[in-house]
């Protein structure tokens, strides 16, 4: 018998397996406006019955990083796909776009049918949780390139936004407030410094506390999935006029924040505001992080911020609050140019 596929490290019929797995998982997130259905070259979705005056198409892609291979040490697979979405659609919402559908590419060493359906069936539980439809992905297994095991996550957003608002870019002045949305873990960013001082430095394991006394593991800690911003950002902007948004990813509160701010105006964050959670202590701790460096690299316990007038603030929080986010007034802005500033 000749050479096969099969032979070169290629499964067609565990692929074919893993689509059939994963149909359910698609099909959950469907929205009126899709047409057709899984196995398509493309998947269609008809904007012309949204209710929009001047629709303007919003795209954004990410990943989630090495934290893929904390989940792969750990074969728990099942919530990396909300990070995905979260990642894709929290990007989106701060041009105030409503995320319409998504995509998704999963590369793997070898395709294992029930970790594609348990990656997939967290990829679709983030997009019902926005309210996207999964139109289609793509599943490439790559012997030689990643062991098997591991895998990679891509993902692929498009929303919808009125011309008007998408125009009109960010609008904060001196005086105005900075509102934060917590998030209890590292969402998908700072893996890189995260493994290699939990795993190199402290020589943890995923089934280990986290730090000493804790409940949570290694994994369950690292594994923690993002929370996704989108639907309570929505809801703010139809209530309160919201000036600027910024999703808190790689870069931190100093990397994001001033890409959702004019030049002529700079973010003050009151640090005695909060506490991080335990997580970003521990880590600190173990590699004597600088705070800057801590600042620079992690979210520090912050997964959103947004900028409202100062008589709205309260308002804003409320809004937030009744959307299940225990938001807080972070700080404020200030008249100049330059990096973020903190205070105690």
């Amino acid at each position: 018998m000749g050479e096969t596929y099969a032979g070169a490290g290629v499964d067609i019929e565990a692929g074919d397996a893993a689509v059939e797995r994963i149909t359910a998982h698609v099909q959950s997130t469907s929205r009126p406006e899709v047409i057709g259905g899984i196995g398509g070259f493309g998947g269609l979705f008809d904007i012309s019955s949204l209710p929009y005056d001047e629709p303007v198409l919003v795209s954004a892609t990410d990943g989630v990083g090495t934290k893929a291979l904390v989940a792969a040490a750990a074969r728990r697979y099942e919530t990396i796909g909300v990070d995905l979405v979260a990642m894709c659609v929290d990007d989106l919402v701060c041009g105030g776009a409503e995320p319409l559908f998504f995509l998704d590419y999963i590369s793997v060493g070898r395709v294992t049918p029930d970790h594609i359906e348990a990656l997939v069936s967290g990829i679709a539980e983030g997009c019902r949780l926005v309210g996207a439809a999964l139109v289609g992905g793509e599943i490439a297994e790559h012997p030689g390139v990643l062991p098997d095991g591991e895998f990679d996550l891509v993902g692929f957003a498009v929303g919808v936004v009125e011309r008007r608002r998408a125009q009109r870019g960010p609008m904060g002045a001196p005086g105005d407030v900075l509102v934060a949305l917590p998030s209890p873990g590292l969402r998908s960013n700072g893996y890189s410094l995260a493994r290699r001082l939990v795993f190199d430095v402290a020589g943890l394991a995923v089934d280990d506390p986290a730090w000493p006394g804790a409940d949570a593991t290694v994994a369950d800690e690292l594994l923690r999935p993002s929370v996704l911003y989108t639907p309570a950002v929505l809801e703010l902007m139809r209530a309160v006029d919201v000036l600027g948004v910024a999703h808190i990813t790689g870069g931190g509160i100093p990397g994001n924040l001033p890409r959702s701010l004019p030049g002529d105006v700079h973010a003050v964050i009151d640090r005695s505001s909060w506490t991080p959670p335990p997580i970003f202590g521990a880590l600190q701790r173990l590699g004597d992080v600088a705070t800057d460096e801590m600042d620079r690299v992690f979210n520090q316990g912050v997964g959103m911020i947004v900028v409202v007038p100062a008589p709205r603030a309260a308002e804003a929080i409320a809004v937030l609050d009744g959307a299940g986010h225990r938001a807080w007034q972070i700080g404020h802005l200030q008249a100049g140019s330059g990096p973020v500033r903190y205070t105690d």
